[in-house]
């Protein structure tokens, strides 16, 4: 039954957009998702979010919002990479408008998965730790003495946009050679294409990492390649930032063994200092839902987990 404790919690992904109501406890109520539109996603959003403000409470606390970035957190505004309809979009302004009174919070999604999988995932307890969403891009969020560290633009933590190859590929972020480039999964299905897997047109990550568990050379190849970048990212961040756990979600996490082997080898291999060996990389636990319990968190513990700059 609806309470006046819950949040309406808000997913916005490159490829999904999803709602949900969570309780104090972090369960999750009545959970909707739409694929995400090229063409107005706007309106998907404000459908989704209106039909669960015409079901649910007459009361709540208010909404917290985990999207994909770059986020302008003084201005409220999105520039999703793998969302171009978006550019400069006015999203904490919007959803205001559909609930007057309540306060609205927003942050990037890899901020929201981190603080999920803090509150309640596989970080709970963990006084330090990075979250990171390896899907349609690679994005994440920092913990830092058991509170989220946001940065000076509330950016930090998207480490899928550290550079880990000096001669790589451009990145649509603007960069070059950032992680994205290598271990998302439309840049996975990109690299085996063109190093020799035979597939058809609509074969997606899913699709790779099957081939890479049956043992096809090239999928095992492309995990391979991403695991490495993954790894340098990780390893390089547990040596600024002095953080020895990594919780690791998004819909290319699915791939399990085909991945995490890898990471983990290559983190080994990479790390040299004592402090960054004995880092510990794990798969999330929330699975879907981690993004929402994270935006929730962002108004049920503000305290904890602050977005104000």
């Amino acid at each position: 039954m609806s309470t006046d404790a819950e949040v309406l919690a808000i997913d916005v992904g490159g490829t999904k957009l999803s709602a949900a109501w969570v309780d104090a406890d972090g369960t999750v109520r009545e959970h909707r998702s739409v694929p995400t539109p090229r063409e107005q996603p706007w309106s998907a959003l404000a459908g989704l979010v209106s039909g669960l403000l015409a079901d649910g409470p007459r009361t709540f606390l208010g909404v917290g919002i985990g999207t994909a970035g770059p986020v302008d957190h003084r201005a409220g505004t999105v520039s999703p990479v793998n969302i171009p309809a978006w550019r400069d979009f006015p999203l904490r302004e919007q959803i205001a408008s559909l609930v007057p009174g309540h306060a609205v919070r927003l942050a990037g999604d890899g901020i929201g998965f981190a603080v999920g999988e803090h509150w309640l995932g596989a970080g709970r307890g963990r006084p330090d730790m990075l979250g990171v969403v390896v899907s349609t891009g690679v994005g994440g969020g920092l913990i830092l003495g058991g509170r989220l560290h946001i940065g000076r633009t509330a950016n930090a933590g998207h480490v899928g946009h550290l550079v880990v190859d000096l001669d790589g590929d451009a990145c649509p972020c603007g960069g070059i050679g950032c992680v994205e480039t290598v271990a998302s999964g439309p840049s996975l299905v990109r690299w085996a294409r063109a190093n020799g897997w035979s597939v058809g047109p609509a074969a997606t990550a899913r699709d790779l990492a099957g081939a890479a568990a049956a043992g096809e050379p090239t999928a095992l190849a492309a995990f391979d390649r991403a695991g490495r970048a993954l790894a340098a990212a990780f390893v390089s961040t547990a040596a600024v930032c002095d953080l020895d756990h990594i919780v690791i979600g998004g819909g290319v996490a699915g791939a399990g063994a085909v991945l995490f082997g890898p990471v983990r080898e290559w983190a080994r291999r990479l790390g040299g200092l004592d402090f960054v060996t004995d880092l510990t990389i794990t798969p999330a636990i929330l699975k879907e839902h981690a993004g929402l319990v994270g935006a929730a968190a962002l108004i049920h513990h503000e305290d904890r987990y602050p977005t104000t700059l």
